[in-house]
């Protein structure tokens, strides 16, 4: 049976394939990262079965356990969902029931007799009575009622019908498994988690806008996914970060062409359009890169709903008119500041920040954290006209002359922080300040944040900063060098309202 979620071909055929033939009593699939979609797919599988012939008919149900969060509330789902019956509000939402009087809901007894009634009621017609048979689905079993962990397993024993428990859930068995052998050893399923490359093809089959921008919606899915991957590999968030990003990204695109696109436009439409160039596409993500950072750290833990965000985060107009010009050897210092100009306000503090750390020495950085939020102490500073002399009776040199320095992740950090708490507190939104009663407590929580480690991940591949450690190492923390010049950091700290000369260690 063909599936239509890329990646999922052998789970489909062999998940198929038991329940059609000789399913095992119980089954345990486990899924830690992709739940949603391995429930998709166990639906589609089960809605195939369920009508095509064969020689057991196939009724399923499906519980969600964090919405049935007590044994009667289960028990009314998965008769109903059997029998096919939706309670109406006109009828005093009266359960499903050969005879009204009886409830099924009341104990766990009932409801095993209830299995059996509907079994027998879904079965009529049939030669026999194993013809018909029951697979229910609980979905998040994690979030189960500890008390129906045990019979649930072992429903096929008690109910002694043809039935199959498949249960769903993102913690492994082994967490979950009750003590003493309570509960059989289930069929187990393990999930792995989608690569990139499935999830690209998942969301690009899930395009539905205006034929002509389908190559640019691929170049996007595969920029987003090449930001965003590393931190969910879920299809359903990244589809809720690309809705949110989608439109801005496309928006330029249709100002350069007069708006007068319907996006909403039919697959067969012929509307003439011509597709953005590749240089376009190539500067769009550029330019949008920075913002997929913020929108993973907003949307992801679904802090703010996709269309408010989209809406908030428009890219300004004409973007872009007057695209600079490239070379194959160098970014062009007017592309880079372009670049710049458009980074979101946090990557301008982190560029400062490693401006800062490249050109401070270490021992300098206890000033900067110890300059109150009211006084702003400045450092004693040597006499500009007096030279500076070694014992050879060499002039030092100043540290900006001889190029950035290394510094490690956790310093520049530490830096930013100051930099966040001291310039940019007023400018900040406090959803939560009621929540924060020490100061730099809410700062502290905002360095942390994915985004910020999202964002210096993408100002490095800007090459705004260069990496000096290997990726793949794993003692001490990561190095970093700053790549800005000076003339450079001076325009974006005066963009930030931030005095450079307060926090440079010696005289620029």
């Amino acid at each position: 049976m063909d599936t239509t979620q890329p990646g999922y071909g052998a789970f489909t055929t062999h998940f198929s394939t038991l329940i059609s033939t000789m399913p095992p009593a119980f089954m345990y699939i486990n899924d830690a990262d992709a739940i949603q979609t391995t429930i998709s797919v166990i639906d589609n599988v089960l809605n195939h079965l369920s009508s095509a012939p064969g020689p057991s008919k196939i009724s399923y149900a499906r519980a969600d356990a964090i919405a049935c969060f007590s044994a009667r509330l289960l028990y009314e789902s998965v008769i109903n969902s059997l029998a096919s019956w939706t309670p109406q509000w006109e009828d005093a939402a009266v359960n499903w029931g050969v005879d009204n009087e009886v409830r099924w809901n009341d104990t766990f007894d009932g409801f095993v007799h209830g299995l059996r009634a509907v079994h027998a009621y879904l079965g009529k017609g049939k030669e026999e009575e194993g013809d018909m048979r029951l697979v229910v689905v609980v979905e998040r079993a994690e979030r189960l009622i500890p008390e129906l962990m045990v019979p649930l397993t072992r429903l096929a024993e008690l109910a002694r019908v043809d039935l199959c428990v498949v249960f769903v859930s993102q913690a492994p068995w082994e967490t979950m498994r009750p003590p003493l052998g309570a509960s059989p050893d289930p069929y187990f399923f393990d999930i792995p988690p989608p690569t990139k490359e499935d999830v690209v093809k998942h969301l690009i089959s899930n395009y539905s806008s205006h034929p002509s921008l389908k190559p640019l919606y691929t170049h996007f899915i595969t920029t987003l996914c090449d930001v965003c991957y590393p931190f969910t590999h879920d299809p359903h968030e990244l589809a809720y970060i690309a809705a949110a990003r989608w439109p801005g990204f496309v928006k330029p695109v249709l100002d350069a062409n007069k708006g007068d696109m319907d996006l909403d436009a039919d697959s067969d439409s012929e509307e003439p359009f011509q597709p953005p160039s590749e240089e376009t596409r190539m500067r769009l993500s550029r330019l949008f890169n920075p913002s997929l950072s913020l929108a993973l750290d907003a949307l992801y833990p679904r802090l703010q709903n996709a269309t408010d965000w989209a809406k908030a985060n428009e890219p300004p107009p004409n973007l872009l008119d007057n695209p600079p010009t490239t070379t194959k050897t160098a970014v062009p210092s007017d592309e880079k500041d372009a670049g710049i100009t458009c980074l979101p306000r946090l990557s301008k503090f982190i560029l400062l920040a490693s401006f800062l750390a490249s050109t401070n020495p270490p021992k300098s950085d206890l000033r900067i954290f110890g300059r109150g939020l009211d006084e702003k102490k400045k450092r004693k500073r040597r006499a500009s006209g007096k030279s500076t002399n070694t014992k050879g009776g060499v002039t030092k040199v100043a540290q900006r002359l001889l190029g950035p320095t290394s510094f490690t992740l956790d310093r520049m950090l530490a830096i930013l922080g100051a930099l966040l708490e001291e310039n940019d507190v007023d400018s900040r939104i406090h959803a939560h300040a009621s929540e924060f009663s020490i100061p730099g407590e809410e700062t502290d929580m905002e360095i942390s944040r994915v985004a910020v480690y999202a964002a210096i991940t993408e100002l490095t591949s800007m090459r705004l900063l260069t990496r000096t450690s290997a990726v793949d190492r794993l003692d001490g923390p990561p190095t970093y060098r700053a790549a800005m010049g000076y003339e450079m950091t001076v325009s974006l700290a005066r963009e930030l309202d931030v005095s450079l000369g307060d926090l440079f260690w010696e005289v620029m």
